[in-house]
């Protein structure tokens, strides 16, 4: 008997809030990194005899926002020098709070700095892992974890770039609707916005679009019935769905723009911003599991991000290689331990190949250890803002190295299919 349901996902703009402070945290973290590399080709050697290298930068950086304000705090270890306060300004400028009619102005906020060095305690178990300092010679597990928890990653056939068809909707739609703002195709919207997709299910496939629903900052004189609606079905929401290849036909009256009638304030003034505030927006839009550890404003030792971006790699090479329709990895870290402590797979029956076979696969096929994952998905790099927006996963960028498909025929090799 055929099971139907409904399930929403939702994304932001880059403008709102929150995306403001993730973007903010991981530019700070790009311009330390870059720094330190460009130190490192200089050949620079402090007077303690410490040469910068890639692998010595740890950044843990928060951004809190609210009217008028930016503030920027955590843990860094870096030789460079960055100019914290013009990064925040540049990057807030990009966004496109550019005057003060928008609500936040870049040139005219205040910004406060509160940045100090990572704890030493946590940065002996990252330097040097505890298998190392029990004699493992192997240079992979010289670096531990950042910290301990739980990291999830999650594919399935939906789409084609392996995602859940909600929350990949409810991105395009957030990413036309700061493309038609920045290119001035509609002039009165401003930076903040949200958007929302709502899927029917049947037997666990997508087969119809049932709602949606945009939020979108706007110009006082806009009005939302007679302007705006009209002007986002055409230039935002149907472009999406043309470009994407799905079929709508949404009733009218299942499509909500700007329900409260209004939405001049927005950005900072109309609500605060913290890093790491949006973890599933940033995933999966609720259909898979979440550790709990934000991305943004951290390095790649943090397994927080590395190890969920490696989750994401697994569980999308399983799928590709048509092992199963849906896949979900779990990953466990101990802080200071670089093998990881568990690895899951779940496929939610709708695996092809028996799951325990598809799990030692995984195991023969990755090797999950920090600096493993930092080596083969080319993680110490200027990449971290770019993915602070619209989505951390299935999206279509040669730096997001955790999307390519590299692993399908070792895995079909591994279980014996061709």
């Amino acid at each position: 008997m055929s099971k139907d349901y409904l399930f929403t996902s939702e994304s932001v703009t880059e403008g709102h809030p929150d995306k403001m402070c993730d973007q903010i945290s991981d530019a700070i973290v790009d311009a330390i990194i870059g720094r330190e590399g460009e130190l490192a080709a200089e050949g620079y050697v402090t007077d303690k005899g410490s040469a910068a290298r890639a692998d010595y930068v740890r950044c843990a950086v928060e951004t809190f926002t609210t009217t008028g304000l930016i503030v920027v705090g955590g843990e860094v270890r870096t030789h460079a020098y960055v100019d914290i306060p013009t990064i925040v300004r540049e990057t807030v400028k990009d966004i496109g709070y550019t005057r003060a009619k928008f609500g936040f102005d870049y040139e005219t906020c205040g910004v406060i700095t509160a940045i100090h060095e990572q704890s030493p305690d946590i940065a002996m178990g990252v330097d040097e892992a505890l298998e190392a300092k029990q004699g493992d010679t192997d240079p992979l597990d010289l670096i531990g974890a950042g910290d301990q928890g739980m990291m999830f990653g999650y594919a399935c056939n939906e789409t084609s770039t392996l995602m859940p068809m909600p929350i990949y909707l409810a991105h395009r739609l957030a990413e036309r609707l700061t493309a038609v703002r920045k290119t001035e195709l509609l002039p009165y919207l401003r930076p903040d916005g949200k958007t929302q997709v709502t899927v029917r299910y049947s037997d666990g496939r997508p087969v119809a679009v049932e709602k949606i629903l945009i939020s979108t900052q706007h110009a006082e004189e806009a009005d939302v019935a007679t302007l705006i609606r009209p002007d986002l079905i055409e230039h935002v929401i149907r472009p999406v769905f043309e470009t994407e290849d799905i079929a709508w036909d949404v009733a009218d009256r299942d499509i909500y723009i700007n329900p409260t009638g209004r939405f001049v304030v927005g950005g900072p003034m109309g609500d605060t911003g913290l890093t790491g505030r949006k973890i599933i927006v940033d995933t999966y839009g609720g259909m898979g599991r979440h550790g709990g550890g934000a991305f943004s404003g951290k390095d790649c030792t943090k397994v927080d991000r590395s190890a969920a971006y490696a989750a994401r790699w697994v569980a999308k090479n399983v799928v590709a290689a048509r092992l199963a329709d849906r896949c979900e990895l779990e990953l466990a870290y101990a802080i200071g331990v670089a093998h990881p402590l568990s690895v899951l797979v779940e496929t939610f029956g709708t695996e092809h190949v028996d799951v325990d076979t598809i799990e030692r696969a995984v195991l023969s096929t990755f090797d999950l250890r920090p600096g493993a994952i930092i080596r083969d998905l080319d993680l110490r790099r200027p990449i971290y803002r770019k993915t602070a927006s619209y989505g951390h996963f299935g999206r279509a960028d040669v730096d997001f190295t955790w999307e390519r498909t590299d692993r399908v025929d070792e895995l079909k090799a591994a279980v014996g299919v061709s």
